[in-house]
């Protein structure tokens, strides 16, 4: 069974025992202890998987964080467990006092239901307050599994992970934004609507006036974007289905911009260049840009300045690095770790450009 399955009967497991589970010991060994197992942590080797691993904070001594996540005898992942009737908000400060006193890069609060993932994106060996991972047993989606997969015995990468961290905490927080403006738009975001269609005064009852017209103009928007993939992707297969190749102009035209689209897997490898040559050129330099036959990573947003191109949709995934006459060098990679390689060929690729 691979880890996707695996994960998702593990979610309906939670689901079914959770309103059984009253204390935060119960929820450590029916809710969380068996997701750490899945993910490949030997739960009962203390060398590996430490429980009330101790975690002095200042002047208190023998203070302890649930479980630590050890490498090398090093603390990597600190995990603090509530129970599964607790909410998690104000628990953060607690895990927040281990982190600072440990080597661990990563710190998880959870209650057997939720996890939230935080790291040091903000200022170093200093938890943020914001974690940049959330995930939800009971309402797990594809991408979450994906991010999970990474925290695996056998994959993590705490370099990689950190390099990926900071575009989903703010990508998180984004959806947020705009969840709240779709549900009720706010002052701020009707006034920012009207900014180029009304000349008037925006005054409080102008934008009490708009504020249904936005939220309907809003969510009409979304919906016909929905109903537009939607209508795309049947099309495309009943096309394939009967062969026929008579569509419509606008439909072409549809499926043409269809085509570019950029995969978490692709910003992943771009924050991992991003992070390999950090000290070499400033990060605000090194930008992407992506297209319907590869995913280009350029310096200075110049088309004539390619770092470097990926092309991951196909089956064998390729890095292209350009030589000093521009001409790409394929190279075949298994996987996005295979790009740390070749840290060397980007750093002098990058130089170039100087």
């Amino acid at each position: 069974m691979d880890f996707t399955e695996s994960i998702k009967q593990f979610s309906e497991r939670v689901s079914m025992l959770k309103d059984t589970v009253s204390t935060e010991e119960a929820t450590k060994m029916s809710l969380v202890v068996p997701l750490f197992q899945l993910l490949g942590y030997d739960v009962f080797n203390p060398s590996e998987f430490c429980p009330e691993y101790i975690a002095d904070v200042g002047i208190k001594k023998g203070e302890k964080v649930d479980y630590a996540i050890l490498e090398n005898g090093q603390p990597i992942i600190l995990v603090e467990c509530k129970s599964c009737s607790e909410q998690l908000d104000k628990h953060s400060s607690q895990l927040f006092r281990y982190f600072g006193t440990s080597p661990a890069k990563f710190g998880i609060l959870t209650n057997g239901v939720i996890y939230r993932f935080y790291t040091d994106l903000e200022e170093s060996n200093k938890m943020d307050l914001v974690p940049f991972l959330e995930l939800n047993m009971l309402q797990l989606k594809d991408t979450s599994i994906n991010e999970l997969k990474k925290f695996c015995k056998d994959n993590f990468d705490k370099d990689k992970i950190f390099s990926t961290a900071e575009e989903l905490k703010y990508s998180s927080l984004i959806k947020n934004v705009l969840q709240k403006e779709f549900e009720s738009p706010s002052d701020d975001f009707v006034r920012f609507i009207l900014t180029d269609i009304y000349d008037g005064q925006k005054n409080q009852r102008v934008i009490e006036k708009f504020s249904p017209v936005v939220k309907r103009a809003f969510s009409s928007f979304v919906n016909e974007i929905v109903n537009s993939k939607i209508s795309s992707a049947l099309s495309s297969d009943a096309e394939d289905a009967t062969g026929d190749n008579d569509n419509t102009e606008d439909l072409i035209e549809e499926t043409i911009v269809s085509k570019i689209v950029t995969t978490e897997e692709e910003i992943e490898g771009f924050y991992i260049i991003r992070g390999m040559l950090a000290g070499t050129v400033p990060v605000e330099d090194i930008v992407y840009r992506d297209t319907e036959s590869y995913f280009g990573i350029l310096y200075t947003n110049n088309n004539r300045k390619p770092i470097c191109r990926l092309n991951l949709d196909t089956k064998n995934k390729q890095l292209l690095i350009p030589d000093e006459n521009k001409k790409f060098e394929r190279i075949y990679i298994t996987s996005l770790n295979d790009i740390y390689k070749y840290k060397n060929k980007l750093i002098e690729v990058a130089k170039r450009y100087l």
